[in-house]
């Protein structure tokens, strides 16, 4: 759905706000994300938990697939009949401020409260001084490699930069195997592409606030993955992979590398325990810059909520260590609260702390109105390009697009 598809919905149901559906005195309503099958289990364990130390307020979740979240919160708004919480993409969370939709949580948050967090984790949700959200979940991205292809390869450790990894790649591909993993479809199709892009120097955003398509390094790191699929470095029919796709490869010992989240480590545990892998950083380009991609997500609380010291009281519940460590671990993400990131579970694991790691180099996707539709400009190009279109012509049309977009804002 467009941005602007998305502001008119919701503009059309600003009026209605006050219209919410009634909720029952007591009653917490809450849009969860669907992040696994432990996602919902979660949190009906949370809900018996929460239920019985807090006699007189109930909950009742509502899990939805990341798909279709967003079009079902802009339906509910616009209807009136939103839940009181809801998870949200944290990169979503401006538009939901600028339409005047999500309740700051200042007065709520008191300074332990606060400190609860990891700085880097808890800045994006803040925004004009005022908290709108609380990091529900956190992440990065680091480059999985499998050890056993790699031995069979010859090949003696993970590659350092780009190159080394195109070289590496070419000798995976020579036993029968795919040597880089790369996803052409759904979402992070665009994210795939900013790793390179980001190694090249290039940011997504200009300093002018221009888009980075229309730079010399966005079109060397286009080109990069081009030539990969060209030289049938990659698996095939990319643009038919979406990130699970290429997990799916990767935990069947069909590819040699592939970039991805944490949680990957905790599948390739329970449903290849026997793959021998490793986890390291994203390549370097030609001047050794390089960028993993930082995610947080959200949880906020809406306006025209009726329950909001109940909704409080949840949230200060879910942000406790003990159950952040239960949701953190269970899902495969990085640690928010500080107190939790000391745990064995954390400090001992070595391929959390291959992530961690990268964390200095992290970018978040840019806190800019109409984000969501730019991030679809450029997957719609990669696709493109992927596909054997021209890249020069192809970022050229994109970067036109994206800064159409910016300028509106």
């Amino acid at each position: 759905m467009s941005l602007a598809k998305w502001t008119f919905g919701l503009l059309a149901g600003m009026s209605m706000l006050a219209l919410a559906a009634p909720a029952d005195a007591g009653e917490v309503r809450v849009t969860v994300a669907e992040y696994s099958a432990k996602t919902g289990p979660y949190f009906e364990e949370v809900k018996k938990e929460f239920e019985a130390a807090n006699p007189g307020i109930t909950i009742k979740y509502e899990v939805v697939p990341w798909d279709v979240l967003l079009q079902k919160l802009t339906t509910d708004i616009t209807a009136g009949t939103n839940a009181d919480l809801s998870i949200i993409g944290t990169r979503w969370l401006i538009d939901f401020v600028q339409q005047d939709v999500a309740e700051p949580l200042d007065s709520y948050i008191k300074p332990e409260f606060k400190d609860r967090f990891i700085d880097t984790f808890l800045s994006p949700s803040i925004m004009d001084g005022h908290t709108y959200g609380l990091p529900i979940a956190a992440s990065a991205r680091a480059m999985y490699y499998n050890k056993e292809l790699f031995e069979k390869a010859g090949i003696a450790k993970p590659p350092a930069t780009w190159t080394e990894l195109q070289e590496d790649a070419r000798k995976i591909k020579a036993i029968g195997a795919f040597g880089f993993g790369l996803q052409g479809k759904e979402i992070e199709t665009d994210v795939y592409y900013y790793y390179a892009m980001w190694s090249q120097g290039t940011e997504i955003l200009n300093k002018d606030g221009t888009s980075g398509l229309s730079t010399p390094g966005a079109l060397e790191a286009a080109k990069l993955y081009k030539s990969m699929i060209d030289e049938g470095l990659t698996e095939p029919g990319v643009t038919s992979n979406n990130r699970e796709d290429v997990q799916n490869l990767f935990k069947q010992g069909k590819v040699g590398m592939m970039i991805t989240a944490p949680f990957l480590s905790n599948q390739i545990k329970e449903e290849a325990p026997n793959l021998k892998y490793g986890v390291a950083a994203i390549p370097a380009g030609p001047t050794g810059a390089r960028g993993t991609y930082g995610v947080t997500d959200s949880i906020i609380m809406f306006k025209n909520s009726k329950n909001k010291d109940e909704a409080w009281k949840l949230l200060d519940f879910l942000f406790t260590k003990e159950q952040r460590a239960k949701f953190t671990q269970g899902e495969g993400f990085l640690p928010v609260n500080k107190e939790e990131a000391k745990m064995d579970y954390y400090v001992n694991n070595a391929d959390l702390a291959a992530f961690t790691a990268l964390l200095p180099d992290a970018r978040f996707a840019p806190v800019i109105p109409g984000w969501e539709e730019i991030a679809q400009i450029t997957s719609d190009a990669m696709q493109k390009i992927y596909l054997g279109g021209d890249p020069e012509a192809g970022l050229k049309d994109a970067a036109a697009k994206a800064d159409a977009v910016l300028k509106k804002k």
